[in-house]
């Protein structure tokens, strides 16, 4: 896997070993491309696997970019991908869901690549949105098989769909929160 834009481009990523899948290259290049420049953010990448998501924000301006993977056992490489980002960054071993009940702060974007075989994946939205994971005029994306698409609302909890984007087997939308003036009308 490589790095597709802003000051890391082309810059390799390692693939930590056992089950992974990782983003395709055109499917982030595209995400980042939609979201823009991204100084001044900060980004969370759930379910990171290799760091590469983290990597690629903090490639475009993010900091800080904080990472949440279970699986201990990809820890070492996904801290060698880091070595190289100058930007503040922090990795949480540990459960997705539970470290949604607390997150230590709200942020610009949360991206979210749940293994595709998990099951009831909208309980994530559920968490980012009661606990403001995600800040005012951010963003939450995630990443589902396009076979999930008519399990996820059109609004769920306090967000609501702004985009989605189909890419070959894979499908990401994309939510913003639902701001006051938004609840008023």
């Amino acid at each position: 896997m490589r790095i597709t834009g802003g000051k890391y481009l082309r810059r390799q990523i390692t693939c930590p070993p056992g089950i992974i899948r990782p983003a395709m290259d055109m499917m982030r290049e595209s995400m980042f491309s939609i979201l823009g420049n991204l100084e001044g953010t900060s980004f969370l990448d759930l379910f990171s696997g290799s760091g590469c998501v983290a990597i690629e924000a903090a490639s475009r301006g993010a900091s800080p970019i904080h990472m949440v993977e279970m699986d201990k056992g990809k820890k070492a490489t996904i801290e060698k991908n880091l070595s190289f980002v100058e930007e503040d960054h922090r990795l949480f071993t540990m459960d997705v869901l539970r470290f949604l009940l607390s997150p230590p702060r709200s942020y610009s974007v949360v991206y979210a690549d749940p293994p595709f075989p998990m099951e009831d994946k909208t309980r994530i939205a559920e968490l980012v949105a009661e606990h403001d994971a995600v800040s005012d005029g951010g963003m939450f994306i995630i990443h589902l098989p396009r076979e999930e698409r008519k399990l996820w609302d059109s609004e769920i909890a306090s967000l609501r769909l702004v985009d989605e984007r189909k890419y070959g087997r894979s499908i990401l939308l994309f939510y913003r929160p639902i701001g006051k003036q938004d609840v008023d009308r």
